[in-house]
């Protein structure tokens, strides 16, 4: 038969343990995605260098002067040769070697789908244009009534516009999939039927991404204003 004493003890040691456990899985939501992003970054830096150092001639390779693998050379070597070429590649001389190349390539019946499609996909990425996305905002879909977190991409034109034969100004809307952004659905909404969010791009994708379990700062929405 237990006695108050021994109720005391145990009410004691769940307080401990449960804070324990508390204490550990805090921890562990700080260190889980420092720890992650660190291998992360660690592991792309060796396939990079891995890629990159069997290109480098022997008589260049620092590693058999100072006796050391250095991570990370061929990474900032593959750094300075996109920039020289990238450098080389705005000039007079530069644009006039890569329309030859680029003529070169599309006589060729496989290399030339297999160049247009990478190359499409890493201007859509990386370019720094006016098809980045504007503002995060909310439109009806599937149906009236529920409500998605879409990207205003553009302002609807061409044959899209004019086929959809609207008396009001359509725009393009992004519509991302969970937990994964960068697949979803390209939508032409009327503009009155779409509701911007003063919530940043970012956190509007935090908010895609977490499944509605991250939500940005109610007290402020958007630090750049």
């Amino acid at each position: 038969m237990s006695t108050p004493f021994d109720d005391e003890q145990l009410a004691k040691r769940s307080g401990i343990l449960g804070g324990l456990r508390a204490s550990f899985l805090t921890g562990l939501i700080v260190i889980l995605p420092i720890g992650l992003t660190i291998w992360l970054i660690w592991a792309v830096i060796g396939w990079v260098d891995g890629f990159i150092l069997p290109l480098i001639p022997y008589q260049l390779d620092l590693d058999q002067y100072i006796g050391i693998n250095l991570r990370g050379i061929g990474v900032a070597i593959f750094l300075i040769f996109t920039t020289i070429v990238g450098w080389i590649a705005k000039g007079l001389i530069g644009r006039s070697l890569i329309r030859l190349g680029e003529s070169i390539v599309e006589r060729t019946p496989v290399v030339r789908s297999i160049y247009s499609g990478i190359k499409q996909i890493a201007e859509t990425v990386l370019a720094q244009s006016e098809r980045n996305f504007e503002k995060a905002c909310l439109i009806e879909y599937p149906r009236k009534g529920i409500w998605a977190v879409g990207f205003i991409s553009t302002t609807t034109r061409g044959e899209v516009l004019e086929k959809a034969n609207y008396d009001d100004e359509m725009v393009s809307v992004f519509v991302p999939t969970t937990p994964n952004p960068t697949s979803g659905f390209l939508l032409f909404f009327p503009k009155s039927d779409i509701r911007e969010l003063k919530m940043s791009l970012e956190d509007a994708a935090k908010l895609v991404i977490s499944a509605g379990l991250v939500y940005p700062d109610e007290r402020n929405p958007n630090p750049d204003k």
